[in-house]
């Protein structure tokens, strides 16, 4: 029932040829990056605080906005009456 189409002329496998050249590692500047583990640990924490309380900061505006909105309503409906 399903039956694989064959191509009518056959072409033989081509075959790649790569040439892999192996790099040696680069020379060391003399210094390794352990030290500045610390100090990316460092710059992450900050970061992930100062966007927390910036997170609070704008939750507290928009509490802010709403509680003034609803006095400024309260205000000028019992001014009307």
């Amino acid at each position: 029932m399903f039956r694989p189409q064959l191509p009518d002329t056959p072409h033989p496998p081509t075959t790649l040829t790569a040439q892999h050249q192996v790099q040696a590692p680069a020379p060391s500047a003399g210094r390794s990056l352990t030290p500045y583990v610390g100090a990316v640990a460092a710059v992450v924490v900050v970061g992930i605080v100062l966007t927390a309380l910036l997170a609070a900061v704008a939750v507290t505006a928009v509490s802010v906005a709403v509680a003034a909105v609803v006095l400024r309503s309260l205000v000028t409906g019992a001014t009307r009456r």
